[in-house]
């Protein structure tokens, strides 16, 4: 989840690039500063009533890296290495259900013998969030067999409103092709790794539909109940939503609490700008 940068507050910035989220600040803030007094559950208590499109990691792997992540020990190279692992354990599970095989052309084995190679379906693209998607990047794209295009969206949160503000967006609009790869994904993978108010991930959701995409395979390493909710809802039918796991609140600021503070700071050492 990103905050302002210091260039954007001091320039000017052109009103048509910027799209900001219809839910209104003082709901959003009300809501966090009212559920910021509950007490967090237990790991023993039962877990959130959460949506059918989202998923919950329960594999213990990513559960103890992610207990790693969250200290404030834990420095910036070991940060990139946790949210990688991370994403591969998490992007493991959400592809295993978002992608099918299909048969490809015919090869020759080192043996000689003749097989069908397989492929995956449907047309891909990967959109990480600036700047946090970017840790979870190179981890997806691991994962794929093939390259996919790379699209970025640019969005950072206005610190007073708490809605997201749009400063980039290279989706390819101006081509309407079917094939190559500025065409329209089917399937759009969108890599962030904290939903604290969920404002950023509706936002993005709200583009790829604009652009014309199919679904959308939302991924992320942890994200509050408020906000996972809020992305969910946005486009039920369209919408997945994968998280390693899900902590209970945010606070007055929108972070999630415990959470994990804000990665992108944490990833490239920015931490107090």
């Amino acid at each position: 989840m990103l905050l302002a940068p210091s260039w954007a507050l001091s320039k000017s910035i052109h009103l048509e690039a910027i799209k900001i989220v219809s839910t209104p600040p003082d709901y959003i803030k009300a809501t966090l500063i009212a559920r910021s007094d509950k007490q967090c559950p237990t790991e023993h208590e039962m877990a959130p009533d959460l949506p059918s499109n989202v998923h919950v990691s329960k594999h213990p792997c990513l559960r103890v890296k992610l207990s790693q992540l969250r200290s404030h020990k834990v420095n910036a190279r070991e940060t990139k290495t946790l949210i990688h692992e991370i994403a591969i354990i998490i992007g493991c599970e959400a592809l295993a259900n978002a992608v099918q095989l299909v048969d490809g052309a015919e090869d020759t084995s080192p043996l000689g013998y003749t097989y069908t190679t397989r492929t995956l379906s449907p047309r891909i693209s990967l959109i990480p969030i600036l700047r946090s998607g970017l840790g979870m990047l190179e981890a997806i794209q691991t994962l794929l067999p093939e390259p996919v295009p790379v699209h970025h969206l640019g969005l950072f949160r206005e610190p007073t409103s708490l809605q997201p503000v749009e400063y980039y967006n290279n989706l390819p609009y101006h081509d309407n092709s079917t094939v190559g790869s500025n065409a329209v994904a089917e399937l759009a993978i969108l890599v962030d790794p904290v939903i604290a108010t969920g404002g950023t991930s509706v936002a993005a959701i709200q583009t790829l539909r604009e652009w014309g995409v199919k679904k959308v395979l939302l991924i992320a390493v942890l994200g509050s109940e408020f906000g996972v909710k809020q992305a969910a809802k946005e486009w039920p039918e369209g919408v997945d939503v994968w998280v390693g796991d899900v902590d209970p609140d945010c606070d007055a600021k929108g972070m999630i609490k415990p959470g994990l503070g804000d990665v992108g700071d944490r990833l490239f050492l920015t931490i107090g700008k």
